[in-house]
């Protein structure tokens, strides 16, 4: 049991850095949240706020001018954050999701080129995979980049890219071999987004995390040299899902901050909030939604921490935590918003109130970076 119970240990370092998180969110993020979801504006301010705090140096190492506190904090950072605003956790998530392709496959050189200026909050990156008629499926690109000498010229447009337009570059997958099919035939690239042929196109109208621009990045002959190349050549498709397999785990943190977001708000609500000449916390229909509500959190946190702790060990098994951890507190996110808004009742449902902003944000947490669907043919698959 030590053995296990090791593996759920929250450094003392990291809990006082959680508690620093914590209170830069609630007097610095919560405020403004309400203003950018209704105003659809990215957070400039906020995200220099993350940089000055070295909140956006999490994902890095200490040699590339990050913090080198791990999986396990930097998500513990990602909860809190989201706790108060999911748009603003998405841009420590995408910090992570952007520069991933590079940590772990990159040349030296790129690394150097680019991670110490993320870890700043200098540069900004996007994860470029999804297409109009490729998401669940990542074989199905259609953009492609062709060889001409020492350079790669890149055509085609990508779909549901977060950070598009504000990203300074992209990891773009795109074709590069059709005959050898999704697993050889598919390169990862960064692309500078002010390269002559690249356009940031139409961006989305969305339900939640209306803060986080997303939009459908377009390339026309856009050229880049071999250095950029991700990896090697044809191998996109594992760098892609290498990837994924730890940038869900943001997913999740950012499910399970909205989820215990909510419930906070709910329980602090409920115990204010009088009806029939008592507390409505007293009554045991409201009682039951909220311990429900925490024991789902509490239960999400738990798969969390240790897929985070299994990233940090490079556990083979990653995979299928990472996605079991992105499946539940997903659904625990939609599930618990939904009855914080019921608990609120009327109030609930009025933007006057954050729950209802809660729960449109965390309707994205089961879809983006693979559909809860997708999650579960990867557990089952696990499973064999």
């Amino acid at each position: 049991m030590s053995a296990l119970a090791d593996l759920y240990t929250v450094p003392p370092e990291h809990v006082e850095l959680r508690d620093t998180i914590r209170q830069i969110a609630r007097e610095r993020i919560a405020p403004r949240a309400a203003e950018i979801d209704r105003e659809a504006s990215y957070p400039h301010d906020l995200r220099a706020l993350l940089g000055e705090q070295d909140i956006l140096g999490l994902p890095f190492e200490p040699e590339y001018g990050g913090t080198g506190t791990g999986t396990l904090m930097l998500n513990i950072a990602v909860e809190e954050i989201a706790k108060a605003d999911a748009s603003t956790a998405l841009i420590l998530m995408i910090q992570d999701l952007g520069t991933l392709p590079i940590r772990l496959h990159g040349s030296e050189e790129l690394r150097r080129r680019f991670l110490p200026r993320c870890a700043t909050g200098e540069l900004s990156p996007a994860f470029a995979l999804s297409e109009a008629e490729a998401g669940s499926d990542a074989g199905g690109l259609q953009t492609t980049a062709t060889r001409d000498g020492d350079e790669w010229v890149i055509n085609g447009s990508k779909a549901w890219i977060t950070n598009s337009g504000i990203a300074d570059f992209y990891c773009v997958f795109a074709v590069t071999d059709r005959s050898a099919g999704h697993a050889h035939g598919i390169t990862a690239f960064e692309v500078e987004a002010d390269r002559p042929g690249f356009s940031v196109g139409k961006l989305e109208h969305k339900l939640g995390i209306r803060a986080s621009p997303t939009g459908s990045p377009v390339f026309d002959n856009v050229r880049v040299p071999q250095a950029n190349v991700i990896g090697e050549v044809g191998q996109g498709f594992k760098v892609a899902m290498s990837t994924l397999d730890r940038s869900r785990l943001g997913v999740a943190a950012q499910a399970l901050g909205i989820a215990q977001g909510a419930t906070d708000y709910a329980v602090a609500y409920a115990r204010e909030r009088r009806a029939f000449g008592q507390p409505i916390n007293s009554f045991q229909g409201i009682q039951f939604k909220l311990a429900d509500m925490e024991t789902k959190c509490a239960a999400g946190r738990e798969l969390l921490y240790q897929a985070c702790c299994r990233a940090d060990r490079e556990d083979p098994e990653l995979g299928k935590y990472s996605a079991m951890a992105k499946l539940f507190c997903s659904d625990t996110a939609m599930e618990v918003t939904v009855e914080a808004v019921q608990v609120l009742g009327g109030y609930g449902y009025v933007n006057d109130y954050p729950v209802e902003r809660m729960m449109r944000d965390a309707k994205i947490t089961q879809i983006y970076e693979g559909t809860n669907e997708i999650q579960r043919l990867v557990v089952a698959r696990s499973l064999r």
